[in-house]
């Protein structure tokens, strides 16, 4: 039996395969794993695979099924486009295990994904952030226990320099979510989790950024966002290994990915309201407010942005880019 090993998970039609299974389905035909879902790569002999939109870490490009460095073919288990709850709701249930943690700010996003998985949460920022406030509400409003990380300025600082020598060309947005994400999987590493349930992507999918109400062409301002999420998951990946930890996001399962792209891009951003699709979905499952309610973006609601701010500034930086371009070469 040629030589196996795999990193994630994966599913076929909707059920989990231990190892064990992997193996013994690749072992009859390693095409099958162009149908495989889940998080996952793996080598099995010449073969190498990784989940669609690469999410776990190898070394074959993302999607792709190859045999001796050459492309076979694609991994897509072609999911048809069914009910967005439906897809949902199986993707959490997927991600859900007793190694995982959801990272919650309180938005719409991480709030459905914690409602639906009910585990553990944490949420990170600086002391009296808007996201410690709205975190520990929904998880009191839901039931669930929440971990409070509160970091300071400098603790961010020393956060920062650890991303940037991570991160391949950051920019500040990137830094900013990267620093936040670093507390996120610091806190799941130090309580025995190697799982983390995010809520991203369903900003792309569903219509989340504050620029989708001003764009005069929302199908292709969509389309570019979702081009964007491999160097997104990257970014993610990166940070998350820092502590041999790992972001788990169900709403990039191809058949939550397939149900969302079947919406109308008009039905998703309507009336001055965003992501209508998801709190729709998000109503059948938590207190309207929580649902419905309007969120600053993690690297805002933390906190953490303010603090990068401030540390360039006491560095002698008037702009962020400058002060990351001058940390990347010293990195």
């Amino acid at each position: 039996m040629p030589e196996f090993a795999l990193t994630g998970w994966v599913e076929c039609g909707g059920r989990r395969l231990s190892g064990e299974e992997v193996q013994a389905v690749l072992s009859e035909d390693p095409r099958t794993a162009m149908r495989f879902g889940g998080e996952f790569s793996f080598a099995c002999g010449a073969w190498r695979a990784r989940d669609h939109f690469g999410i776990a870490p190898g070394d074959c490009p993302a999607g792709t099924l190859t045999r001796n460095g050459a492309i076979v073919g694609r991994v897509d288990p072609c999911y048809p486009a069914g009910d967005l709850e439906t897809a949902i709701v199986e993707a959490v249930d997927l991600r859900t295990a007793d190694d995982a943690v959801v990272a919650l700010s309180g938005g719409v996003d991480s709030a459905l994904v914690a409602a639906l998985a009910r585990l553990p949460c944490v949420v990170v920022g600086l002391e009296g952030s808007h996201d410690h406030g709205r975190a520990l509400a929904l998880a009191g409003a839901l039931g669930l226990t929440c971990d409070i990380v509160t970091v300071t300025e400098e603790e961010v600082a020393g956060a920062l320099r650890e991303v940037i020598a991570v991160l391949d060309d950051p920019n500040p947005v990137d830094a900013a979510i990267a620093a936040t994400e670093y507390f996120v999987a610091r806190r799941a590493d130090e309580q025995g989790y190697r799982r983390i349930l995010a809520g991203q992507g369903a900003d792309e999918l569903f219509g989340g950024y504050a620029r989708y109400l001003e764009s005069q062409d929302l199908a292709a301002s969509l389309d570019a966002g979702v081009d964007d999420l491999p160097r997104q998951i990257a970014r993610d990946g990166a940070v998350a290994s820092l502590y041999g930890t790992a972001f788990s996001l169900p709403y990039l399962d191809l058949r939550v990915v397939a149900a969302a792209r079947a919406i109308p891009p008009e039905e998703k951003v309507c009336g001055g309201v965003r992501k209508v699709p998801l709190r729709e979905v998000a109503e059948r499952h938590m207190p309207r407010e929580f649902a419905r309610g309007e969120k600053k973006a993690m690297q805002y609601g933390s906190g953490i942005w303010k603090a990068i701010r401030h540390f360039s500034r006491r560095n002698g930086y008037s702009r962020v880019a400058d002060c990351l371009i001058d940390m990347k070469k010293r990195s």
